[in-house]
């Protein structure tokens, strides 16, 4: 887990000492990613820089690391779980190597399998491969994206990729040359509340796709996907339910033990959901001294600090809880944002920051149980399909009766969005978890929103993919999920949050092989037809794992009362934030102005109307940052673990 940078030339005169200075000083930008070290390497057609947070082979495996007689250079973020056997593997191929550690196993299976070696890889991975011998680049991420990678052309003809977007803007001199704001994904945001991949809020820079892989050639960037997720539902025979929940837990066991490998000291986060539980019960068996961490707020309707300290009795580990105040909360957020990039409208990551900067304190390493959701079935949306199996079978006229019949309805009366949502096509109505603002309400915020321009852009090429593979509706969610949701949200928080905190996040559920068995599970394995279940096989399996008292636990997932909030102790602060702000040219400030009123004088505040304001403050918050560069957040130097 670290941050890299890597600038290579379209001209072998354009490396000079100027260059090799700039990405010196822009490394700085990623230096919580790896306070470790900070290594800079260069010739006359690239420079690479390296900041390291060190876990395996801690004296050794310095990046960026050579390889075959310095022919390669790599610079490597993230874990591979399984670079032990591949190291074997490498070896009776006739590799040799001069590390302990897993970065050489990627670069000497470059050498050896050429793009091949991409597949085999078990982990999370952003790397870019130099070959001084051709001249060009080879680089990949992982599967799911749990590791990012920027990338950036400079105004020299120079291409450059990154950990974070940051760090390219120094390169590039700033905002205006990297392009302005984005109009389209400002309006992608405000609709998903995060900038869908491959953009970024700057026209200028983008991401390199999850599950893909790309070479540099003479200067040009090709990407080419290496991951395509399939769905392969199989039935079980009867009599052999016990038999795959046993070989989902074994799996699982698996995957924990191989996350679990690291020279310094692994932790666990701890919320209230069989996810986290079962992963931290796992964890506990291959670590006896396992410390586990959770967050909540002082409000008990919405912490989890006392059900996690609960849990954490049960399993018999150490717990460390963390409480957050209004006044904290509302502190953090711009240092929070400066470490996001892009702005992500999901206020779970404010308390995701806080734990994570307090297991910084005793660990270097945790486990979390983010993924679980996605490939097993998790989401309690997922059972929308099954509750309007019946308006699917009315012809277009019928769904078009029950739409002016749910105008029909005042808003909130129950009832009117289950006859709104079972009058539109699941490719118009499901984009994500996030559903913060309908067309009407957008246009009311962003004056100059494109109206051709919707969700739907973002989607139809995935729900195309899921009609052609026959998924059915619950299968096509997952899939949406995968390239959407998990990566836009869950996965940059995730990332962004602990890396701010020098800490390395590990995420088992997130694994090849498990999301190989996750996703031969038939319908009735993950979303039963009956009942209210979700991800019914994991739970069955979990049971084994996971004690009786936890299982059926409602998931609260680091909730934030984020309307309380807005409506009480930080209403002066967040109508400061919108009178400040210099984002007339996006959006309507009286019209936000007049939404915190709202929430003020209501006996009992909109959770809606609070996450439409959240999402308007993150962007006024980013854009104060880096754009109008009037918010100087505090940036603290990295912090090491106390040694357990």
């Amino acid at each position: 887990m670290c941050g890299l940078l890597a600038y290579l030339s379209t001209d072998a005169e354009r490396v000079d000492e100027q260059t090799v200075a700039g990405v010196q000083h822009a490394l700085r930008c990623l230096r919580h990613r790896g306070p470790d070290d900070r290594e800079v390497w260069s010739d006359p057609h690239a420079v690479l820089g390296f900041n390291r947070l060190a876990f395996i082979d801690i004296e050794g495996s310095p990046q960026p690391m050579p390889y075959a007689g310095d022919r390669y250079r790599i610079v490597f973020n993230g874990e591979i779980y399984n670079y032990l056997e591949l190291r074997e593997e490498l070896k009776a191929a006739g590799a040799t190597f001069a590390t302990e550690g897993d970065t050489e196993a990627i670069v000497a299976g470059y050498h050896l399998w050429g793009e091949a070696v991409v597949p085999r890889l078990r982990g999370m991975f952003a790397f870019v491969i130099w070959d001084s011998q051709t001249g060009t680049a080879f680089g990949a991420r992982d599967a799911f994206g749990i590791k990012p990678l920027f990338t950036a052309r400079l105004a020299d003809g120079g291409l450059v990729f990154s950990s974070e977007k940051k760090a390219l803007l120094e390169l590039l001199g700033g905002s205006d040359a990297a392009g302005g704001v984005d109009a389209a994904s400002l309006q992608h945001y405000l609709t998903l509340q995060y900038v869908p991949e491959p953009a970024t809020l700057h026209r200028g820079i983008r991401r390199i796709e999850s599950g893909t892989s790309f070479t540099v050639v003479d200067g040009e960037l090709h990407t080419a996907r290496w991951f395509h997720p399939r769905f392969d539902s199989r039935p079980v025979a009867p009599g052999q339910e016990q038999a795959l929940y046993d070989r989902i837990a074994e799996v699982l066991d698996d995957s924990v033990a191989k996350h679990m490998r690291a020279d310094v000291t692994v932790g666990s986060f701890l919320s209230s959901g069989i996810d986290s539980t079962a992963i931290a019960a796992l964890a506990h068996k291959y670590n006896r001294d396992l410390v586990t961490f959770t967050v909540g707020f002082q409000r008990e309707a919405t912490s989890e600090v006392e059900i996690a300290a609960e849990s954490a009795a049960i399993l018999g580990v150490r717990h460390v809880p963390v409480e957050v105040t209004a006044e904290e909360f509302a502190e953090a957020i711009p240092t929070v944002v400066w470490y996001l990039d892009d702005p992500v409208a999901d206020p779970a990551l404010v308390p995701l920051y806080f734990v994570a900067r307090e297991a910084r304190k005793h660990v270097k390493v945790v486990l979390s149980g983010e993924g679980a959701d996605e490939l097993f079935g998790g989401y309690t949306i997922y059972r929308e399909p099954l509750s309007l199996a019946w308006a699917s079978k009315l012809p277009a006229v019928g769904r078009q009766a029950l739409g002016r019949l749910s105008r029909l309805v005042p808003e909130g009366v129950r009832g009117q969005d289950l006859l709104r949502r079972a009058s539109i096509p699941l490719e118009e109505r499901y984009y994500g978890n996030a559903r913060n603002l309908n067309a009407d309400e957008l246009a009311q915020l962003l004056p100059g929103r494109d109206p051709d321009l919707s969700h739907v852009t973002v989607t139809e090429a995935l729900y195309r993919q899921t009609r052609e593979a026959g998924y059915d509706d619950v299968t096509a969610m997952q899939y949406v999920d995968l390239f959407t949701w998990l990566r836009g949200d869950i996965l940059v928080k995730a990332d962004k949050m602990t890396m701010a905190n020098s800490l390395e996040l590990r995420v088992p559920f997130l694994d090849p092989e498990v999301f190989a068995l996750a996703s031969s599970l038939p319908l009735e394995m993950r979303v039963p037809r009956r009942g209210d279940a979700t991800k019914f096989a994991l739970r069955q399996a979990m049971r084994q794992i996971v004690p009786p008292k936890i299982m059926n636990r409602r998931k609260l997932g680091f909730p934030v009362p984020t309307a309380e909030f807005l409506a009480g102790p930080l209403h002066d602060w967040a109508q400061t934030i919108v009178k400040d702000s210099q984002t007339d040219e996006w959006l309507d400030r009286d019209h936000v102005l007049g939404l915190l009123e709202r929430l003020a004088q209501a006996e009992v505040p909109s959770k809606r109307i609070a996450r439409q304001v959240w999402e308007v403050l993150v962007f006024m918050i980013w854009h104060g940052i880096f754009v109008e560069e009037r918010i100087h957040p505090e940036v603290p130097e990295p912090v090491y673990p106390v040694r357990l």
